[in-house]
């Protein structure tokens, strides 16, 4: 009676992965308390996911965009003005083979963001989005890696290198502080807001995942006196999370989910500005595992039948973080005299190409910058700066899954003579990387009486195209070690096509597992 041994395999399966185009789309009614709008200037926003809901065949997705709308008013009043409001979208995304209890990681940008003035008291706003969505499955499958109580059972067995799941979990940050502006500076409204999440990090210990980052807010406003200022400032954002046995050997993959943000004058302080932002966090860890799986069985004396099963995983799989630094100048005409009051930097990857031992990405900065004339007056240039990010000295690289996320680390300009402007930007590049494998296992093994004893002593067999001494040995009831001994091959793996191999009769050999 054959005995199966079973070992469990927690795997992290890949269900889908979608990326797609969406839209928010509002109007907004200006509040008495502000001036008509004549023209807008400048459009930026934050995008926050509040719900997210995985059901089957589908993902909906809940979120709004805090929209920041800098404007120059319709009248005497030459002084540009702000607006903020929020537009809600909802999105139903079509995911085949998704189902309720599955796991979905999104990351949201805004691609852009435009708001087109209605009339002088309406303002209509249009956001389009890029969602980048992965479904995960986290699953507990058994495998058989051994045989016991058949001497005559032949076994053919891959050792594999596995990154097995160990854990997830998720947690929620709730971030906030007062941030103080310059001491000179009565502030009267909000002008425009960014947020990202920068330097990010981890460390595991005692059962937790510490997750580490800041959240940079940079927040243009103006003052009492009609004064256009930016201030710069970073929130830590510390979060535990709970994955038993997690250790520090472990691969961890962290994403970072805005759900809400508050950016808002405080009422208690003229000289500061309240921020909160919750924060969802989820993290999964995964260990390198090595498994002896066995991919196929027979018997010469004994019929054998068993059923297979195909199970997808990951392996060698690695996460790597590098600096590009990009010092090119840009020229931008007619800003001598300019006060430069900000820039925008967004990185977005154009293309990828695996190529042999590496992945090239092509990648532009998208730049939006923010002048002041003596006048106080606002004036927009935009610019790109193509450059290309390259990992190299991989084994395989078009093989690879991977998934690269940029944003900017720092940023520094310097205004030259004849509108030159010198830019020094770092780019941070989060790369996760792995292989797919599709492992094909035997599932159930069963004895189906006797094999039919083969009358012949020895047979020749001429090799062909595509044999291997494992399919030849399993046709005729011998073995593979009793072929290499009687043909005196000493590797195994290489036989050819056109060769005369003598296949002999089984006889109960010591070895009988091939591997």
């Amino acid at each position: 009676m054959i005995e199966a041994q079973r070992e469990n395999l927690s795997i992290n399966k890949l269900i889908a992965e979608k990326k797609e185009i969406i839209f928010a789309e509002g109007d907004m009614i200006v509040p008495d308390s502000k001036p008509d709008i004549l023209n807008t200037i400048s459009t930026s926003g934050v995008v926050s996911i509040y719900k997210k809901e995985v059901q089957s065949e589908k993902v909906r997705l809940d979120g709004t965009v805090n929209a920041y709308i800098m404007y120059m008013p319709d009248g005497a009043d030459d002084t540009v003005r702000g607006l903020n409001t929020s537009v809600d979208f909802s999105e139903n995304l079509n995911i085949p083979n998704c189902q309720e209890g599955m796991e979905a990681i999104s990351n949201i940008k805004i691609k852009s963001i435009e708001a087109k003035v209605i009339n002088g008291r309406k303002i209509g706003i249009k956001a389009t989005l890029e969602v980048n969505l992965k479904i995960y499955s986290n699953e507990e499958v058994e495998i058989i890696n051994e045989v016991q109580n058949e001497e005559d059972v032949q076994i053919l067995k891959e050792d594999l290198k596995l990154n097995s799941l160990v854990g997830t979990g998720t947690t929620k940050i709730y971030a906030k502080d007062n941030i103080q502006i310059d001491s000179m500076d009565n502030l009267a409204e909000i002008l425009q807001a960014q947020v990202c999440l920068v330097d990010k990090d981890i460390k595991i210990s005692y059962n937790k995942v510490l997750t580490k980052a800041e959240a940079e807010i940079k927040i243009m406003y103006l003052t009492e006196d009609n004064r256009i200022n930016v201030v710069t400032y970073k929130i830590p954002v510390v979060g535990f999370i709970d994955i038993a046995d997690v250790s520090e050997e472990n691969i961890c993959d962290v994403n970072y989910e805005i759900k809400n943000i508050i950016i808002k004058p405080n009422s208690q302080d003229e000289h500061s500005i309240y921020v909160e932002i919750e924060i969802e966090v989820t993290c999964c860890a995964y260990e390198e595992k090595q498994i002896n799986l066995i991919q196929d069985m027979y018997s010469p004396t004994q019929n054998l039948t068993f059923e297979k099963k195909q199970i997808t995983t990951m392996t060698n799989k690695q996460n790597v973080t590098n600096i590009k630094q990009i010092r090119e100048k840009v020229n931008l005409n007619d800003i001598q005299g300019l006060n430069l009051l900000d820039v925008e930097t967004v990185p977005t990857i154009l293309n990828e190409n695996k190529i042999n031992t590496k992945i090239m990405y092509e990648a532009e900065l998208n730049m939006k910058f923010i002048f002041e004339n003596s006048q106080k007056q606002i004036n927009i240039k935009d610019a790109k700066i193509p450059f290309e990010y390259t990992i190299e000295n991989l084994q395989n690289g078009e093989m690879l899954n991977t998934n690269c996320d940029m944003g900017i680390k720092s940023q520094d300009f310097i205004i030259q003579d004849g509108g030159d402007i010198n830019c020094n930007i770092d780019v941070q590049a989060d790369t996760s990387m792995y292989r797919t494998a599709n492992l094909n296992m035997i599932d159930s093994i069963q004895e189906d009486g006797e094999r039919e004893e083969q009358d012949y002593s020895l047979v020749i067999y001429i090799v062909k195209k595509g044999d291997t001494l494992w399919n030849i040995a399993k046709e005729f009831g011998s073995t593979v070690d009793g072929i290499a001994r009687t043909n005196g091959i000493e590797d195994r793996n290489k036989i050819y096509p056109g060769q005369k191999l003598y296949i002999p009769k089984f006889e109960k050999i010591s070895e009988k597992a091939y591997e």
